[in-house]
């Protein structure tokens, strides 16, 4: 659901205000009466999250002078965690853009403002060169800009702009994005046709439609912009605030080592129905956590337990420009068929950049998984305001010695637990990594 405006309103003085200020006589009331006074709404950047403190404009998506209606979309705004429409609750005209695309804006703060009428979109603009004045006012001289290149003709107008922006962006709707999710469409490869060269639904739709072209390997984007410095985007500065105050928690890591064997089988046997060993590691995570509820708690406050009433299980996933983590919730609750179904769609959501607020912040323990890359043991930073993360590593070969003297092979993968010592003790972890464990090597009871 995308965001809501907020607006505050500023009455213009009408014309019996100004000649009473000047000592002329008032109309009569019936005249006053008809009289509806104008108005011009400041346009606020919204607060799209609890931990949002400012936000990047992505894009408008209507231009100065557009008549809006109630409910139209305005302005795609990046929070800290995702790109959202954002709509007004009014009609009127988008009648001065005070914050461009590109740019960040404090949550609170006047972006754009919004004329009742038509007529009044020049007096908007006026107040509009007003804010500019007292923010440069309010603002330390820049310094002076190295000198102009030389201009350089131009014989064409330019084509519409490409949707990847700063190397690695891609500027397009909500629905857009869904739909060249569906198709299979690269929106690297679409150029956009909407304000700024957003990318809407018929350039997805054109792009599938258009002949498929053999991209040169000369094209292929950088991933790393060398012997440059850019600054965090929204996510990354969100990612780094939050590894700064884990460093306030007394945490410390307990490791266990589990055999994989039967749970390799279980997925090999039900993969083919779409379950995810991601999904599959949730669901034994959950339902170990049943039975050690502790684990599941937090401190939030330095001075109390939380013990939470639901087992929420975030998987931290990444995504290009940052680090989500998306929840599976009431996951000792939901089969693993449902849960791999909502994996997916939560995956899909975030690299979307589409997950809603208690998508993503409701978590109650964490998981992070490397194996997939080979990755055999690590350690992960506890997320501030739970009480644990489980780092997850590779399930790999592993030559080990029975009880009987025999030496066999068996899959084992590690798994490292770093957990609040304020809420957690090393036994409490123990009795839960070796109930966790049972649960792995016995999966029979995940796909109930």
């Amino acid at each position: 659901m995308a965001g809501l405006l907020h607006l505050h309103s500023t009455l213009l003085p009408s014309a019996s205000a100004l000649r009473r200020r000047a000592g002329a006589p008032a109309p009569s009331s019936s005249r006053r009466r008809c009289r509806v006074e104008a108005k011009i709404r400041e346009i606020f950047m919204p607060a799209l999250s609890s931990t949002m403190t400012e936000g990047k404009i992505v894009s408008w998506t209507a231009a100065e002078g557009d008549r809006l209606a109630k409910g139209d979309p305005v302005v795609v705004v990046e929070s800290d965690k995702a790109d959202m429409d954002v709509e007004t609750f009014h009609d009127g005209f988008l009648a001065a853009v005070l914050v461009p695309a590109g740019e960040s804006a404090p949550v609170g703060s006047a972006i754009a403002l919004l004329a009742e009428s038509e007529e009044e979109i020049p007096a908007a603009q006026s107040q509009a060169t007003s804010f500019s004045s007292s923010g440069a006012a309010a603002s330390p001289p820049p310094t002076p800009p190295p000198p102009p290149p030389a201009p350089i003709a131009v014989s064409a107008p330019a084509p519409p702009s490409p949707a990847a922006q700063g190397g690695a962006r891609v500027v397009a709707s909500p629905y857009a994005k869904k739909l060249a999710q569906d198709l299979g469409v690269d929106l690297f490869s679409v150029t956009g046709s909407g304000p700024g060269g957003r990318i809407v639904a018929n350039d997805v739709e054109a792009a599938l439609a258009a002949p498929m072209k053999a991209a040169p390997v000369a094209a292929a984007r950088p991933d790393v912009p060398l012997g440059s410095t850019v600054p965090f985007t929204t996510m990354q500065a969100a990612v780094s605030k939050n590894m700064v105050e884990s460093l306030a928690v007394p945490t410390f890591r307990v490791g266990y080592t589990i055999t994989t064997d039967a749970l390799d089988q279980l997925y090999k046997k039900i993969k083919s129905k779409g379950v995810t060993m991601s999904a599959l590691l949730a669901k034994a995570t959950a339902m170990a956590l049943v039975q050690h509820p502790v684990v599941n708690s937090s401190c939030r406050d330095g001075k109390s337990f939380t013990y939470s009433s639901s087992i929420n299980i975030a998987v931290a996933v990444a995504i290009d420009g940052g680090l989500i983590t998306p929840v599976l919730q009431d996951a000792d609750k939901v089969d693993i068929y449902s849960l791999s179904r909502k994996w997916k769609e939560l995956v899909d959501k975030a690299r979307a950049k589409q997950l809603q607020p208690h998508e993503y912040n409701s978590g109650t323990f964490t998981l992070s998984n490397l194996g997939m890359f080979g990755v055999d043991r690590f350690d992960a930073i506890l997320p501030p305001g739970t009480g644990a993360i489980m780092a997850v590593g590779a399930s790999q070969p592993t030559v080990v010695g029975a009880k009987d003297g025999r030496i066999g092979i068996k899959n084992q993968m590690q798994v490292n637990v770093t957990a609040d010592h304020r809420v957690t003790y090393g036994a409490d972890l123990a009795a839960f990594l070796q109930t966790l464990s049972k649960i792995i090597e016995d999966p029979k009871d995940l796909t109930f």
